[in-house]
């Protein structure tokens, strides 16, 4: 033990190993925790060394920087041998930019030799290049990292090491890194510490090598102890209670005040700290990002090349005359986007885009970005700026300091080739997706905390599956009880307590959807990059927030799969036009489109084909495309919490005035009625009525977006309610009710540009379900998964709008569903045939070898088909079960037992001739088809199960939905259908929409919270749920409000439902 003085004179101190939870189930604290405690215990500095990443660093940054902490950027390494058996640890610390970078590309090398989630550095690695390796693009890429230049390095000396072997470690630290190298004490209250003290200062002493203070640190207080042991169990995948030696003997690896470490450590040891922390001076503040340059021709710059191509755009665009409020808004776009040096940025994404209409791939910017003209004339975005009302300071304000984001949208079946052509053009070096962290959420916190306290598997699977996303402590007792476990026992309050304890933890790094970043130099050298589980797929260590909090610009290349779907039908009606047919071919505001939205008739429709859509529709009644922006903004948690809904439907049904308090405020509010639907119109009127800087209203629009998360929503309030009183220009109530309704756009509110982007696509898919029923059904099923409906349902839907839909046919049907000439007689209208993908067991690779060998020549039957295409016999048996050998067989049972005998395993036989007699099979009853039909397929082209059990549902009393559409509001009803859809929104509170449907139609079921909690079983687990409640029905709306849920699925019998589940 050391003397120490007062508290006042403790020695200074830095601690040097820490490791939060991004250290992925090892660190028992978030690095903000840990920030905050170490500047609350007077340390003045702090290293997250988390192992072999940077992925926790910004978000301690961003505190130590409140904290008014020194923060030491680091990471810890567990070197292998050449058989990757481990050796022993260092800690790596930037000294400053160069070192830091070295660091980060070290990482780099670590994760991208190893697959995701390890990594591999050898001892070698350092001391000298590793030729026997190409860890990337060029094997000489990190020679530079020989000896780590620039930075710090503190080899951990294991407790219990021997002498020798520590001595041997310590001599390749000194000789690898000369004057940089320390060897590092950690002293944890453990039995042996004096005589690890003993070899590491003897060791250190012969080598002439100083020594470091350091905690070993994995949690910011001793009391995360036993969150830490459930970590160590879910990491070896065995109970704690199995775990024995790998659990930490006591609860000292936590940020201890000064006093105790001046009393563990000598003086030196703990001025040794002080000196690295003096060393590293490195700061992510420093980091600069750079745009890619490559794209502008010699000559050119920047900024004069986007002007050239935006004008070049434009006048295409406008062929007649670029309009004068478009020419101004673009000039003035241009001189910000210099200003702020975005022009390379704009660069980017616009060959992006080129590259994908290149390869006639469908892309669409969506988001902010929709608000500028600039984005529109490049083609990046399709709202035009002489048609609307745009907001630039919504994308980009020179008071935020904080770059643009523009997300471009490409179809979902092909985005891929975009991805990799940015890959291919940047380089693996210079181009990365954002990652997403993964964290425990309740189901999953609930199944590993379970298995880590040894409860019994199946019980664990009962409980975490029971817990819902909405479920809270209260719940989670209720749900111990229904499965059977005491909520008082001591395991069951364990369970509960590290379950939250644990909640939100980083459990580990994904991919983000599409945000791409790309630089200029190498990206490795900014953050450290690894690989995907994806192939070919490659991901830095932050996300979108840490690349937010830095100032780093990002290209968000997302997926939808709406794209897909209108690519693939506008080439069928091209196909069968004789001409090329496109999006901009659509004609605008076509009458018999919005009759079919306004019936919300829209299964299938893009963004307005939600239960909570299908019940606006009706009652905003939109006939113009204007109409259908805000009917896609308008059911959004924003403007319903808000209260904006019902003030504007009153208005647009006038039943209520449509009036401003000032004329002024036109501008912002005349094309709404009079209310604020998007977030433009909210910083419009800041601007206009509360004399707000367009920099000013965009920081309340960031503010009202996050402040149920953050707050800081209060500080606008003043300034807002004051400005507008100002001279009396607005009463207060008025005032008071415009904060109100900021308010609720913290529930999430559109931008109009973007609401304007979605609306060109809800528009566009609804034409054509209106007018092209057949290539609209055969397209969605072909750009599955996607959308609200399952197949099965959209099948439904067409049959119900009189589109023949023919069954899958191995002599016929390719891999995906297609169009062909009707079988009716006399019939002017296309058939769609179902596709062989939808064959469950049936793989592409099967299917290409059966068209492959049916475009030589038919196939005579079975066998030949088997012979000559090379099934197997599941696969037989998969095509034989879901009736698509029907042609061939004559019925479903024949051809089952066709399949057995037809494909014989053994490549002996294979091309021998089966001498087996002809069977003939009673054909399959109606129901046992119906049975097969959903078991393999999904769906079923014959009658609507319910229809075999009306008889039993009518003596029930349950009434079919055709009739449930007749009765009076307020009357007394009963309804039963299959369950498709589920959904229980946030800002529904606790309210559930079920959709069941019976051979007659849907039936819209309402479910409140009271009853929700009552019957949780019947309503999440019933295939087939009957409803007794109460008909209402108004503004041609209607739903039956469940007062009483029983579940009746046992009358489905062998009968497998499946439904889409939103909650």
């Amino acid at each position: 033990m050391y003397n120490t003085s007062p508290k006042s004179i403790l020695p200074d101190y830095a601690e040097l190993h820490c490791a939060s939870n991004f250290s992925f189930l090892r660190g028992a604290s978030h690095p903000e925790e840990l920030v905050a405690r170490a500047a609350k215990c007077g340390y003045r500095a702090l290293a997250i060394t988390d192992e072999c990443s940077l992925a926790g660093v910004v978000r301690a940054h961003t505190e130590a920087r409140e904290q008014q902490l020194h923060l030491i950027i680091g990471s810890q390494f567990q070197l292998m041998d050449h058989e990757s058996n481990p050796t022993f640890s260092i800690i790596v610390l930037a000294q400053n930019r160069e070192g830091y970078g070295n660091l980060s590309e070290l990482i780099t090398l670590a994760r991208t030799r190893a697959i995701k989630g390890t990594y591999r550095l050898s001892a070698d690695d350092l001391s000298s290049p590793d030729s026997t390796k190409k860890p990337l693009e060029d094997e000489h890429a990190y020679a530079h990292l020989r000896n780590l230049p620039d930075c710090l390095v503190i080899l951990l000396a294991t407790h219990g090491i021997d002498a020798d072997t520590l001595a041997t470690q310590a001599e390749w630290l000194r000789n690898t890194f000369p004057q940089r190298g320390w060897m590092g004490l950690t002293l944890l209250h453990r039995a042996d510490d004096d005589q690890h003290r003993a070899t590491v200062e003897m060791v250190a002493n012969k080598l002439m090598i100083p020594i470091v203070a350091t905690g070993d640190v994995c949690m910011h207080v001793r009391s995360r102890k036993p969150l830490q042991d459930t970590l160590t169990a879910i990491r070896l995948g065995r109970p704690v209670s199995a775990c024995g030696y790998a659990l930490a003997p006591n609860a000292e690896q936590h940020l201890r005040t000064r006093l105790r470490l001046a009393n563990l450590y000598s003086p030196a040891a703990l001025a040794a700290t002080m000196e690295i922390a003096r060393l590293c001076t490195f700061s992510l503040n420093e980091l600069r990002y750079e745009y890619p340059d490559e794209l502008v021709p010699a000559g050119q710059t920047p900024t004069t090349y986007l002007r050239q191509e935006t004008y070049i755009g434009a006048h295409h665009l406008f062929p007649e005359g670029i309009p004068l409020k478009v020419q101004k808004q673009v000039e003035q776009e241009l001189d910000l986007i210099n200003d702020l040096g975005y022009a390379s940025y704009f660069l980017t994404v616009y060959d992006i885009v080129q590259f994908a209409r290149s390869q006639d791939i469908l892309c669409q910017g969506r988001g902010s970005a929709a608000n500028s003209a600039v984005c529109y004339c490049l083609g990046i975005t399709a709202v035009d700026p002489d048609r609307s009302t745009l907001l630039f300071e919504r994308f980009i304000s020179k008071e935020r300091n904080e770059p643009p984001d523009i997300d471009v949208d490409f179809e979902h079946q092909r985005r891929e080739e975009v991805i990799q052509y940015i890959y291919n053009k940047y380089g693996r070096l210079r181009a990365a997706l954002t990652a997403v962290v993964i964290s425990y959420r309740p189901r999953s916190v609930l199944r590993d905390v379970g298995k880590a306290l040894g409860v019994d598997l199946g019980i664990v699977d009962q409980v975490a599956k029971s817990h819902r996303w909405w479920d809270d402590k209260h719940n989670l007792d209720q749900r111990f009880i229904e499965c059977g476990i005491d909520p008082q026992s001591a395991v069951a309050q364990q369970w509960a307590a590290l379950s939250q304890s644990l909640l939100g933890f980083p459990r580990h790094l994904s991919q983000h959807p599409g945000g791409f970043v790309i630089s200029r130099g190498k990206l490795s050298r900014m953050v450290p990059i690894e690989n995907a589980t994806m192939k070919d797929r490659s991901v830095v260590q932050w996300d979108k927030d840490d690349l937010d909090a830095l100032g780093l610009l990002k290209v968000d290349i997302l997926a939808l799969g709406m794209l897909t779907m209108l690519r693939r039908a506008l080439a069928m009606v091209a196909q069968q036009r004789g001409e090329p047919f496109e999006l901009r071919d659509i004609p605008p505001e076509d009458t018999p489109t919005y009759d079919m939205i306004c019936k919300a008739d829209t299964v299938g429709v893009f963004q307005i084909e939600s239960r909570a859509q299908m019940s606006m529709l009706p009652r905003l009644q939109p006939r113009t495309f204007y109409d259908l922006v805000i009917e896609v903004a308008i059911v959004r948690p924003g403007p319903i919490q808000g209260g904006m809904v019902h003030p504007y439907l009153r208005r647009k049904q006038n039943q209520e005035k449509d009036t401003l308090p000032n004329d002024e405020l036109k501008v912002a509010l005349g094309r709404t009625l009079g209310i604020p639907i998007f977030q433009e119109q909210v910083m419009q009127i800041a601007i206009i009525a509360a004399g707000f800087t367009p920099g000013e209203a965009d920081g309340l629009r960031r503010a009202m977006a996050a402040w149920k998360r953050k707050g800081g929503l209060e500080k606008y309030r003043e300034k807002l309610i004051n400005g507008m009183t100002a001279n009396n220009k607005y009463d207060k109530s008025y005032a008071e009710a415009i904060y109100s309704q900021i308010q609720g756009f913290g529930e999430y509110g559109f931008p109009e540009s973007h609401a304007a982007s979605f609306a060109l696509l809800a528009y566009a898919s609804a034409w054509l379900k209106c007018h092209e029923p057949e290539a609209f059904l055969c397209a969605l099923l072909n750009s599955q998964p996607m959308g609200f409906y399952s197949p099965s349902q959209l099948t439904q839907d067409a049959r119900r709008h009189d589109v023949e839909v023919l069954p899958v046919d191995v002599t016929i049907s390719n891999w995906e569903a297609t169009l062909e000439i009707s079988s009716q007689p006399g019939a002017t209208r296309r058939a769609v045939r179902l596709g062989l993908n939808l064959v469950r067991g049936l793989s592409a690779d099967s299917v290409a070898a059966i068209e492959a060998a049916r475009a030589i020549r038919p196939f005579n039957d079975i066998h030949d088909m088997a012979v000559r295409a090379n099934l197997k016999r599941d696969q037989l048996q998969a095509l034989a079960a879901s009736n698509a050998l029907i042609a061939m067989s004559g019925n479903r049972r024949q051809a089952l037992w066709q399949s057995l005998v037809s494909a014989p395993d053994k490549d002996l036989l294979k091309t021998a001739k089966v001498a087996e007699p002809p069977l003939l099979l009673t054909t399959p009853s109606e129901a046992e088809s119906l049975v097969n039909d959903y078991r393999t397929l999904g769906l079923t082209l014959g009658r609507h199960p319910l229809s075999f059990l009306r008889k039993q549902l009518s003596a029930k009393r349950f009434v079919p939905a055709d009739v449930l559409n007749t009765f009076a509001n307020d009357q007394l009803a009963r309804g039963c259908g299959i369950v498709t859809v589920r959904q229980r929104p946030g800002t529904a509170n606790g309210t559930m929409f079920v959709t069941i449907e019976d051979e007659t139609g849907s039936i819209n079921v309402i479910v409140w919270p009271s009853l929700v909690d009552k019957q949780r079983k019947e309503l999440l687990s019933a295939s087939l749920l009957g409803v007794y409640g109460v008909w209402q029905t108004k503004d041609k709306v209607s739903h039956l409000v469940a007062k009483r849920l029983v579940d009746l699925s046992a009358l489905l019998g062998q009968l497998q439902t499946n439904s889409r589940d939103f909650c």
